[in-house]
């Protein structure tokens, strides 16, 4: 298990994180992603009663109810939530403790969860005890967590140290990074049955890499590098190059090595004891 740190994970934060994002914009993006593909097939038949835990603004929400779910959001941020409610107000959205939901046992058909419970400091116990007491048995779990992949995996030595020196400076925790192992027994400790794992969005770190890499550039070239006198400089790539280079870097990524290497998250689907 890896911990971060730099700034918390407060309602404030989540309010300016998602403040800066439109909820239209983030369903557009919910539409295409492989993601989606993967919820849905862990779901039960339409018509399951869903609750989405930590739902932000509520775009799976939405696209869960058009598909013919009786969906529910709830997040502990205000803000997020009324921004989710001017989109779409008539849309199901409650702001709620994870670790104390206003629901009866066994209320639900499934619950899903996106990258939300590393961020308790006391570790995800609490929220999966909730998840269990509002799922009927059987009900399906679908949660994930940001995944220990192969990238982190060989760098853990430096990523703690970093985050060592981070929470020295004054860095508040932020979330956990769990391997797959460590995930599953926090899933099945709290009473459920895992059915399969499976890595996803394997771009997220190279797409950090190539940030950092354009930075330092860019910082190169203010300083004044320039072209050589009588030198031709590279041309740009094409459109057309660019997104036949883009498709072949998706195929590699969404292989089996590629997401075991670079998997940013992993998803599990689990029922209920």
């Amino acid at each position: 298990m890896l911990a971060y740190y730099a700034r918390s994970a407060t309602r404030e934060f989540w309010a300016e994180h998602w403040g800066a994002q439109s909820p239209a914009v983030l369903a557009r993006s919910a539409e295409r992603s492989p993601l989606t593909t993967m919820i849905l097939q862990g779901m039960p038949p339409i018509g399951a009663r869903v609750l989405e835990a930590g739902c932000g603004v509520g775009q799976y929400v939405v696209l869960l109810r058009e598909r013919g779910y009786r969906a529910v959001g709830v997040d502990w941020g205000v803000d997020p939530l009324r921004a989710g409610r001017e989109w779409t107000p008539a849309t199901p959205l409650s702001a709620m403790d994870l670790r104390e939901l206003g629901f009866r046992a066994s209320a639900f058909d499934a619950y899903l969860s996106l990258g939300v419970v590393e961020h308790d400091p006391d570790g995800p116990g609490a929220i999966l005890r909730e998840a269990h007491r509002v799922l009927r048995t059987g009900g399906t779990l679908i949660l994930s967590v940001p995944y220990v992949n192969g990238a982190r995996r060989l760098g853990a030595r430096w990523i703690r140290r970093r985050n060592q020196q981070l929470r020295d400076a004054g860095g508040q925790f932020y979330q956990f990074v769990l391997t797959r192992t460590e995930a599953r027994a926090f899933i099945e400790q709290n009473g459920f049955r895992v059915l399969r794992a499976t890595p996803y969005d394997p771009a997220r770190l190279p797409t950090a890499w190539l940030r950092r890499l354009s930075r330092v550039v860019r910082r190169a070239q203010a300083v004044g590098a320039a072209t050589p006198t009588g030198a031709s400089a590279q041309p740009a790539a094409r459109p057309a190059e660019r997104s036949a280079a883009g498709r072949a870097l998706r195929r590699i990524l969404y292989t089996r090595p590629g997401l075991a290497a670079l998997g940013h998250m992993i998803l599990f689907v689990a029922v209920k004891r």
